[in-house]
C-alpha cells in the first residue's frame, strides 16, 4: 500500500467528526469539492470506502470507524502539543483555563481555583458557557478543565474524563425571618417554590420525593441559571432547591436560613478534561482537592 498522505487523513478525520462535508469544508477553509476529492484520493490510496451517505449526513462505514479511531489518537495529540508549545508550559510559568457551566454554584469555583490565587507563577481564565459549547473548546484544547454539575460520557470520538471531586445534599433555603417547621412537604405547602430548570439532576431528584409524598409545589420561578437562583433566593421570599454551597454568604450573614435537608437529593460536582499524557501540575493539585475544601466556606 502507498504511503499514507497525512493531511488527506486530516480532512478525513475532519468530516467524519463533523458528519457534514459542507460543515467541515467550512471550518478548513477549502471548498466543499477539493474537500471531496482529497477523501476520494484516500480512499483510493487504501482501497477501502470510508462513508455512506445517509440523507445529507455521511456516516462511517466499519472501515471508516476504524480509520478514525486512528486517525482521532494521532491528530489529539497533534492538537494536544500544539496548545503546549502555545501555553509555554515548558517554562515555570502556569495557565490554567477553566470553563464552568452557567448552572454551576459561583462560590463552588471560586473555592475550587482558591489554591491558586496567592501564586505569582499562574494565571488563571475562567470562562462560562453552555456545557456543549465549553466541551467544544476542551476538544479543542481551548480549555484544561470544564467544572459542571452534569456528567458526560466520553467516547471514540470525545475522550472525555468526567471526575466527580464534591457531592452535598441539597436544601430547602428561604428567608431568615420566617418561622417555619422541619417536616417535608408538610410544613411548607403554603409556600411558593424557585425550582432549578427541568434539565438539572437536582430538580430530577426533587420532582422524585415530591411525587413520593403527592406534593405539588405552587412554583414561582424555574431558573437554570445558578447566579439569579441565588439572587431570587436572596430577595424574592420564596423557598428555593439549592445545595447550601451557593448562599452560604447569605446564610452567614443571616439574610438566608437553611430550613431542611431533603433526603436523597444531591448536587455533584464534576470535573472533566480529556484524557492527554500531559497536564499542568497546578491543575493537577486543583483536581485532587478534598470534597469537604470546596463545600466549606
Amino acid at each position: 500500500m502507498s504511503r499514507i498522505n497525512y493531511h488527506h487523513l486530516h480532512y478525513f478525520w475532519s468530516v467524519a467528526k463533523t458528519g457534514n462535508l459542507t460543515l467541515a469544508a467550512q471550518q478548513l477553509h477549502v471548498s466543499q469539492s477539493a474537500l471531496s476529492t482529497q477523501i476520494k484520493q484516500l480512499e483510493d490510496v487504501i482501497n477501502m470506502r470510508l462513508f455512506d451517505r445517509l440523507g445529507r449526513t455521511l456516516v462511517l462505514t466499519e472501515a471508516g470507524r476504524i480509520i478514525f479511531d486512528y486517525a482521532n489518537e494521532i491528530f489529539s495529540k497533534g492538537e494536544e502539543l500544539e496548545a503546549f508549545i502555545k501555553q509555554g508550559q515548558q517554562s515555570h510559568y502556569q495557565l490554567i483555563r477553566i470553563g464552568s457551566t452557567y448552572t454551576l454554584s459561583r462560590n463552588f469555583m471560586e473555592a475550587f481555583v482558591a489554591p491558586l490565587l496567592p501564586r505569582d507563577n499562574v494565571s488563571i481564565s475562567l470562562q462560562s458557557a453552555r456545557l456543549d459549547d465549553l466541551l467544544q473548546r476542551l476538544e479543542k484544547h481551548a480549555l484544561d478543565v470544564v467544572l459542571s454539575n452534569i456528567s458526560v460520557q466520553g467516547n471514540a470520538q470525545n475522550r472525555w474524563r468526567c471526575q466527580l471531586i464534591a457531592r452535598q445534599q441539597v436544601s430547602v433555603i428561604g428567608p431568615a425571618n420566617i418561622k417555619h417547621g422541619k417536616l417535608f412537604p408538610q410544613d411548607f405547602k403554603q409556600y411558593r417554590w424557585l425550582l432549578p430548570s427541568q434539565q438539572s439532576e437536582i430538580r430530577g431528584a426533587f420532582d422524585s420525593l415530591c411525587g413520593q409524598w403527592q406534593f405539588e409545589p405552587d412554583i414561582l420561578a424555574e431558573v437554570d441559571d445558578m447566579a439569579m437562583l441565588r439572587l431570587l433566593a436572596r430577595d424574592s421570599g420564596a423557598l428555593s432547591v439549592l445545595p447550601k454551597v451557593v448562599v452560604r454568604d447569605e446564610i452567614s450573614r443571616g439574610e438566608l436560613e437553611e430550613y431542611v435537608v431533603l433526603p436523597n437529593v444531591f448536587e455533584n460536582f464534576y470535573a472533566i478534561t480529556t484524557k492527554k499524557d500531559y497536564q499542568p501540575s497546578a491543575l493537577s493539585e486543583l483536581l485532587q482537592q478534598q470534597s469537604d475544601n470546596l463545600l466549606s466556606p
